[in-house]
């Protein structure tokens, strides 16, 4: 797509003297994006890939257009693995010189992390942050805030709607070391427990495999120890595993799962559309329910006109929410820059230079407003929660504050 593109503007500006200033003012900025078709995400990247790949054609075609501004996006297969995507960098940084990267997950910012301020490069991740990335002056930015920013803002909604308020919550979380992000949320879901007592009890951190076989004996151990609330942000694998494991052992112990990993997309993987009834998921981003909002709107209008196939669910939640804030990234830039002028630094220094309204980004997230301080939102971070009921996602809470944690 992109050389054909380069090929019709060359045209275009050979007939210059025919088409005027409409053809000298096309200008591509080249947007690359990571996914895992081959990997733990593969059965739901093309849900999030779609829902990238619609807002960039609209966004050409509604904003773009008019400012002489044409996004292109060269997907890679990094199969979620931090070798892969360190490996695959160079040769992208060549070919594309993107203005901007779309990060998939915790392998790329482990494996781009410490790159990107030296390449001037900033790369952009729909899903939650991480703790190890919040240091001042990064080039890898997160739209929401942390995953444990995000468990502590379900944990006391849940004690102040299921158990009245009266006791802590007992929260235990299934998670692997295979990856610094994953191992991330144990660290800080631990961090806010110790620092609020009062709300939660951390009873366990379960590590096992990224896609695990059996998981009964742990979860038996949860059991016995009465927990109220099992957390897990990593995939469908290890929430399917677990869903298994309380179903062998006839115990009802809700699960409150990521975005990425929600109640459909491991109800499908679980092979039983209903499967993760009574679970919940949550994240500071507009969630999936039925509910009639101004992202399922927006989604809507991306099927009917801009060929969305995605289905509505909150992977592809994801990729409409981290798509909206690069081309809304890109459009400031260029009314900075000029279209010429769109580099990755540009892209950065707007980035966080500037506070996006919910309008601005359609109602997919809250706002965003990053700073050199914080490589995520850092305004009032609130989250949606969401559960399954009849095989629907329907909506039990929005704007959910969320705590602040200590940095951990």
């Amino acid at each position: 797509m992109h050389r054909r593109h380069l090929v019709s503007s060359g045209l275009l500006l050979a007939a210059g003297l025919t088409l005027g200033s409409v053809a000298s003012a096309q200008t591509t900025v080249n947007i690359a994006a990571l996914a895992d078709f081959a990997g733990p995400y593969a059965n739901v990247m093309n849900d999030m890939q779609g829902g990238r790949l619609a807002v960039v054609e609209w966004w050409n075609k509604e904003v773009g257009e008019k400012m002489g501004v044409r996004i292109a996006v060269k997907t890679y297969d990094t199969r979620y693995d931090v070798a892969q995507t360190a490996s695959l960098w160079p040769g992208i940084k060549a070919e594309l010189k993107p203005a901007l990267v779309l990060g998939l997950g915790g392998p790329d910012a482990a494996a781009l992390q410490q790159r990107l301020p030296e390449d001037k490069v900033p790369m952009l991740f729909g899903t939650a942050a991480y703790g190890f990335g919040w240091k001042p002056g990064q080039w890898a930015l997160n739209v929401r805030p942390t995953y444990s920013h995000e468990a502590a803002g379900f944990l006391e909604w849940f004690r102040t709607t299921k158990l009245e308020g009266k006791r802590a919550v007992k929260v235990a979380i299934i998670t692997s070391e295979a990856t610094p992000a994953y191992a991330d949320m144990a660290k800080g879901l631990q961090a806010y427990a110790k620092a609020n007592p009062d709300k939660a009890t951390f009873v366990e951190a379960i590590w096992t495999e990224v896609q695990p076989a059996d998981l009964t004996l742990q979860v038996r151990r949860l059991a016995n120890a009465g927990t109220d609330v099992i957390v897990i942000q990593t995939n469908t694998a290890q929430a399917v595993a677990t869903k298994r494991a309380l179903q062998a052992l006839g115990k009802n112990i809700p699960i409150v799962l990521s975005l990425h990993n929600g109640v459909l997309g491991s109800s499908k993987a679980l092979g039983n559309p209903n499967g993760f009834a009574g679970d919940f998921e949550v994240g500071a981003i507009a969630d999936a329910s039925e509910d009639d909002t101004p992202a399922r709107k927006f989604y809507a209008m991306l099927q009917t006109k801009y060929g969305l196939k995605s289905n509505w669910n909150s992977m592809t939640m994801l990729g409409l929410g981290q798509a909206i804030v690069a081309v809304r990234s890109v459009e400031a830039a260029a009314k900075a820059k000029g279209a010429a002028g769109v580099t990755g630094e540009a892209v950065h220094a707007v980035l966080l230079g500037t506070a996006f309204s919910g309008a601005e980004l359609m109602g997919i997230l809250p706002g965003v407003d990053f700073n050199p301080e914080n490589p995520f939102p850092t305004g009032t971070a609130k989250v949606n929660v969401a559960t399954m009921k009849d095989g629907k996602v329907v909506r039990v809470a929005a704007d959910a504050p969320v705590p602040a944690i200590p940095k951990w």
